[in-house]
């Protein structure tokens, strides 16, 4: 008999587990409480303009082709990619800016402008990091389900390079002096919702992977990729219920047993969770099975900030600005110390634009663009009231968004969506509204992040970036092989035996 897997939420992660457990013979239902897939990688698709609503590039996408490739199709014949050069221009509040560009000649000239010492260590600073990334990717790769895996020989062989009580920024002066450079090469601590004088040294790694495999913009964004997962996933087989939410979970002590969705009871073998991991030990799990991540020890973990979200749709275009532009406060670390306080919103944050009509114009109607904004602030730890600031920091953003020669805006804007932390929080399930998750600060990370096999709980399983290896879509996919290669292990026995059966199926269907 078919083992039957029950996921519960279509983001990145469930769908990349639901691909590869079907291409092993699994029965898969996937439950989805929106109506379209995605979750934080969603798409606003309104008035003729789309805007992704998470992630507005795609890194390293070897893990996905990989991915693909196990379930019988080949990734680049479902997505296109295009490559960005520059990567992105950083502007310094009331000072200058500077462009990186893929290109090491190029890039070494923008640099020199700054320091000639620090433009002639670029090849030091990615040939170190090529080493710590060579020697942590193994350590990406597999579970970490205790403490003793800590001393497997991969993680023992890594520890020289990855400095683990050493920070971003600390790192970073080992190669470049000047305080502007090292900004441009660690403002990437970001995407983990972290500061750079805090964020461990390890996330070096990410500027290095943006610099050696490139910063990619998906043709029609990147929840095209996960509309083609849920795609390939149907074809081979995987059913996604749409608004289908999940109520309750029922558990025969800490086995799980079957969930209670809007559409009626439904039973599987195993269950893995795709949900904000956070917002699912607090909402679905009694509190009596948990030990580690009850409510109480959950107050006490440390996570990521939010953001402050614009979606706009406006008149015309602004070409002399990047794909991708990132407005650093004048007093930056003052920025990352407000956020860190928790408090009112930051009164001159940094802020993040990405134009993507710059690069794919059919993302809004003719003669119009698309203009995504994103503003680190605090999480919902301290319960912001945002319908409060909501429309006077709107206001005050437009205002800052003149530095980056964003002029006359208001008055071109034709489509509009504000997302707030409280937002996050309160529409889209994410414990404290903490948009990146559990913060990746060395006590939460490997077997002290929730476990892919969570530990807690029988036949429960996790993806997303809440649990191991973190967050980010390139780790998110990453996390999700290894969580469908735990059940393929555990349920082997009652695994169909003819697994390749999915992904004849599969390429059947495409050809």
């Amino acid at each position: 008999m078919t083992t039957k897997i029950a996921i519960m939420g279509a983001g990145p992660g469930g769908l990349a587990a639901a691909m590869l457990m079907a291409s092993d013979g699994f029965d898969v239902d996937v439950y989805e409480s929106a109506n379209a897939v995605g979750g934080r990688t969603s798409q606003i698709h309104q008035n003729g303009f789309r805007f992704d609503t998470g992630p507005t590039f795609f890194l390293y996408p070897a893990v996905l082709k990989q991915i693909f490739s196990r379930c019988g199709f080949c990734f680049e014949d479902e997505v296109e990619l295009i490559r960005l050069d520059p990567l992105y221009e950083i502007i310094f509040e009331n000072s200058d800016s500077i462009k990186v560009y893929k290109d090491l000649q190029r890039l070494r000239a923008e640099i020199s402008r700054f320091s000639k010492h620090d433009a002639a260590n670029i090849e030091q600073f990615l040939r170190d990091n090529e080493l710590k990334f060579a020697r942590f990717l193994p350590v990406l790769q597999r579970p970490f389900l205790g403490w003793s895996q800590l001393f497997s020989m991969d993680l023992l062989k890594s520890l020289g390079s990855l400095r683990p009580f050493s920070s971003v920024d600390k790192d970073l002066s080992k190669f470049f002096r000047n305080e502007k450079i090292r900004l441009a090469f660690s403002f990437q601590s970001k995407y983990l919702g972290m500061s750079p004088f805090n964020c461990p040294s390890l996330f070096t790694i990410l500027a290095y992977m943006e610099h050696e495999y490139g910063v990619y913009h998906p043709i029609g964004g990147c929840h095209r990729i996960i509309s083609t997962m849920a795609r390939l996933a149907r074809r081979m087989g995987v059913r996604i219920h749409l608004n289908d939410a999940v109520k309750n979970i029922n558990f025969a002590g800490r086995r799980f047993q079957s969930l209670n969705t809007q559409s009626g009871r439904k039973t599987a073998d195993a269950l893995i969770v795709n949900a904000d991991f956070a917002h699912f030990v607090s909402r679905y799990v009694p509190q009596k099975l948990l030990s580690h991540w009850n409510h109480a020890k959950l107050k006490k973990k440390q996570f990521s900030c939010s953001t402050f979200m614009m979606y706009l749709g406006i008149k015309g275009n602004y070409p002399q600005l990047e794909h991708h532009s990132i407005l650093l406060s004048e007093d930056y670390k003052a920025n990352l110390a407000d956020i860190e306080a928790g408090g009112e919103p930051p009164k001159s944050p940094s802020l993040y634009v990405q134009n993507a009509c710059r690069t794919d114009p059919k993302l809004a109607p003719e003669g119009c663009s698309t203009l995504y904004v994103l503003v680190p602030v605090a999480n919902q730890v301290n319960a912001v009231d945002w319908t409060k600031h909501r429309m006077s920091y709107r206001n005050m953003v437009i205002k800052r968004l003149g530095l980056l020669g964003i002029e006359d805006l208001e008055r071109r804007i034709v489509f509009e969506k504000i997302v707030t932390p409280q937002d996050w929080l309160e529409q889209h399930a994410i414990y404290q509204g903490a948009t990146f998750n559990l913060a990746h600060s060395m006590d939460q990370m490997l077997h002290r992040r929730p476990q892919n096999r969570f530990s807690e709980l029988e036949g429960v399983y996790l993806v997303g970036g809440g649990t191991h290896p973190g967050s980010g879509l390139p780790v998110i996919f990453e996390g999700a092989r290894i969580t469908a290669d735990l059940v393929r292990s555990d349920y082997a026995s009652d695994r169909v035996k003819s697994s390749g059966l999915a992904k004849t199926v599969a390429k059947e269907a495409v050809g």
